[in-house]
């Protein structure tokens, strides 16, 4: 039986190895992958597809997203962390030791951390894929700075489309909304504020057809009208996809407390309604969703799983 096993390899997953690792409880993190229900777990979650990190403390000059993940390996594998290229296909959390099964069967555990994380919804659209970290974009907190005194196109109509459009206009001069309706299904304070706010414009009952580019950079978006299917070129510099991530939690529904868009329900220190499994990072944060507060998140759990098995020996449940 495992300690500490740790479902995730992103910033709070690696985190939560490193402290667990140190405190030589040799953890055992599943990477990530295909689910067998289609489910993507992205081995080293989201910063694998960010280009260029500039505000994760201690890398002044920035940081590729795929570096910092390698940076964070290494430093866990230092510890005594093992790390095994799989996902977790399903799991047992009715009784002790906690069961999952990977690949290869099943595997027994004292304590499990869940850091799934959560991936974005994409457009589907043309040249989207191709123009990702050249203009496109799904986190405006994270690249917004990148595109300073260009124009952008947000994507969406909801509550994380008024925001990035908000937050955009501190170095945008000209933020469009696309939008498929005529109305905004955000909260009313949030639309309204985007409504109000000088810097944003609306395209009403339109979706991307396109991303449109040079090769090198996004020049522009292909609008398509669901008012009467007519086609137009807008230009722009950026486009950010503003619909909603998608948390990785479907093997673990029935097992543990899901929010109605599927984010894990935890408490003040990340427990779950199982006792011993814990949850960091964006599986259950779906406010912030940034590496630096993943990778707090992932410390944190690593710390309440520490105690637990503290209180596993103490009960004599588990040898030392």
């Amino acid at each position: 039986m495992h300690k500490v096993v740790i479902l995730g390899s992103g910033p709070a997953g690696l985190t939560a190895a490193i402290y667990t690792g140190r405190a030589l409880l040799e953890p055992v993190v599943f990477e990530g992958g295909f689910h067998d229900t289609g489910e993507l777990m992205t081995p080293g979650g989201q910063l694998m597809i960010t280009t260029e990190v500039e505000n994760f403390p201690g890398f002044p000059e920035g940081v590729t997203g795929p570096e910092l993940v390698e940076r964070c390996r290494k430093q866990a594998q230092r510890f005594g962390a093992v790390h095994r290229d799989e996902v977790i296909e399903e799991v047992d959390f009715s009784g002790f030791p906690l069961r999952l099964r990977a690949s290869d069967g099943w595997v027994e555990a004292a304590t499990v951390i869940v850091a799934t994380g959560a991936n974005a919804r994409w457009l589907g659209c043309k040249g989207e894929t191709e123009y990702q970290n050249r203009g496109v974009s799904a986190c405006a907190t994270c690249d917004g700075a990148f595109f300073k005194d260009m124009e952008v196109v947000v994507v969406g109509g909801g509550d994380t489309a008024m925001e990035e459009a908000n937050f955009l206009t501190r170095y945008c001069p000209r933020v469009t909304i696309v939008h498929r309706r005529d109305s905004f299904r955000a909260s009313k304070t949030m639309a309204q504020r985007s409504l109000q706010n000088p810097r944003i414009s609306v395209q009403w009952n339109a979706v991307v057809d396109e991303v449109v580019g040079d090769g090198r950079r996004v020049t522009g978006v292909r609008l398509r009208s669901t008012a009467d299917d007519s086609v137009r070129d807008f230009a722009c510099q950026g486009v950010f996809a503003a619909i909603g991530h998608e948390p990785n939690t479907k093997v673990f529904r029935g097992h543990l407390d899901l929010h109605d868009d599927g984010y894990v329900r935890v408490g003040p220190r990340l427990t779950t309604n199982v006792a011993g499994v814990f949850a960091a990072g964006d599986v259950c944060d779906k406010r912030y969703r940034q590496a630096i507060t993943a990778a707090g998140m992932g410390c944190m759990a690593a710390l309440e799983a520490e105690k637990h098995l503290d209180e596993l020996v103490a009960a004599g449940r588990i040898g030392h």
